[in-house]
């Protein structure tokens, strides 16, 4: 029985497409890659996407949307599994997926913050995601849950993405309290498909969008 076609319809900043990207390269699956300008939709993306974002998966002539949906339809049907086996433990994987989205909107509000005030807000808010997280991470490492790189892993390793543009703009010691945080950060950054998820010249790229938000860290970036 032949693979079905595999058509993935991105934006090259969004973080949520990462996720999809790095699910499909740690699988090694084949996929076609289209990337739109979300400011500017087109006609035929708007037709196949019921909510107007990315990521879109299409399955031959089927079309899925919302990338923890798109990276657990990935894990069902191409090896090898990245979800554990357990009920409960992947229950627990998934919760924290859900908390990588969470951070991911933190962020958002960081960086596209338009005074003092709100960026300091968002700062309080992603030192206390991050202090939460902390204990759930594996002691002995590499990854979220240990040696095996899990479904986790792929949320977040678009989360740590970006914070070494933030350090670069003198956003410094996000993950000093956190040294399980940042020993797992580090080997995500580093890791083949979370390196390769997005286009060369993101971090130049993702300075520019925050200079185009005109907020406090614009006149940084």
């Amino acid at each position: 029985m032949s693979q079905p076609h595999l058509h993935l319809i991105s934006f090259d900043l969004c973080p949520f497409v990462q996720r999809a990207i790095i699910t499909l390269l740690e699988k090694e699956v084949p996929f076609e890659r289209t990337y739109i300008d979300l400011a500017n939709k087109p006609d035929w993306f708007l037709r196949l996407s019921p909510t107007g974002k990315v990521p879109v998966l299409q399955v031959n002539d089927d079309v899925l949307f919302e990338s923890a949906v798109i990276a657990e339809y990935l894990d069902e049907v191409y090896p090898p599994q990245l979800h554990p086996a357990d009920p409960l433990t992947r229950a627990r994987h998934r919760a924290w997926i859900e908390y990588a989205s969470g951070m991911l909107g933190a962020l958002w509000q960081f960086y596209t913050a338009a005074d003092i005030a709100a960026l300091e807000k968002a700062h309080a808010d992603i030192e206390n995601r991050l202090a939460w997280l902390e204990p759930a991470v594996s002691e002995s490492g590499p990854y979220f849950a240990g040696a095996q790189f899990s479904l986790v892993d792929a949320a977040f390793g678009p989360v740590f993405r970006y914070f070494p543009v933030l350090e670069s703009l003198a956003e410094q010691g996000w993950f000093a309290a956190t040294p399980r945080i940042a020993a797992w950060s580090n080997a995500l950054l580093t890791h083949p498909s979370v390196i390769n998820a997005v286009k060369p010249g993101y971090a130049e790229n993702l300075r520019a969008f925050i200079r185009g938000k005109g907020g406090v860290l614009a006149a940084r970036a």
